[in-house]
């Protein structure tokens, strides 16, 4: 199996390679009427409005300032199609410390995720793995990093993002037709008055006859 590992407060991640649809420089994301912190915001690629998640707020990590280590890992995930309206598909992107590398990982040789006095960490890890003899690397269930409660607003959210935009888009078009009425209408009337004035002119001159 293959995983896509960063760097996040000093320690090591890995999500599945096949579940990450592109890494992308950090760009501030644009604030959201949001109430839950995790969401830092709306970010544009490919064309689509994406939420973004500060995995450090997730994990309750303290913040740190971005660097020009600093990326958007954008991911896709398949399983949870009820939040969903997008052909079963949500995309979102992780705000990283930094992207390290793919590596190649057996999964019999992943651990279980630790047990802890909260269940918490065994929802976010889907195991652990060792990279050499001092490093260990962190799988993360990408599928439950986010919960339902946060996911709903982000959408809303993205939603009401796409709709504002194809409004603006409609706008400027209606405008436009707008204008192109106004135009023919006034060149019509124009056209009207000049046809009366002419109408007016004709008995005069039968009269003077």
């Amino acid at each position: 199996m293959q995983y896509l590992t960063f760097t996040l407060n000093d320690s090591i991640y890995a999500v599945q390679v096949l579940q990450v649809r592109e890494v992308l420089g950090y760009q501030e994301p644009q604030e959201l009427p949001c109430p839950d912190p995790v969401i830092a915001g709306l970010i544009r690629s490919r064309g689509q409005s994406i939420s973004v998640v500060n995995l450090r707020r997730k994990f309750s990590f303290p913040d740190a300032d971005t660097t020009k280590e600093t990326r958007i890992i954008v991911v896709e995930i398949d399983s949870i199609s009820e939040y969903s309206n997008s052909q079963g598909q949500l995309v979102f992107g992780l705000i990283v410390d930094s992207v390290n590398e793919v590596i190649d990982m057996d999964s019999s040789l992943e651990e279980p995720p630790p047990e802890v006095g909260s269940s918490i960490a065994a929802d976010f890890i889907s195991g652990i793995g060792q990279l050499d003899n001092h490093h260990f690397v962190i799988i993360l269930n990408i599928d439950k990093v986010l919960t339902f409660e946060e996911i709903n607003p982000a959408l809303l959210a993205e939603e009401v993002a796409e709709a504002a935009e194809e409004k603006e888009t409609e706008g400027f078009s209606l405008e436009d037709t707008e204008a192109d009425e106004l135009e023919v209408a006034e060149e019509q009337e124009q056209t009207e008055e000049a046809e009366s004035s002419e109408d007016e002119i004709l008995p005069m001159e039968d009269a003077d006859e």
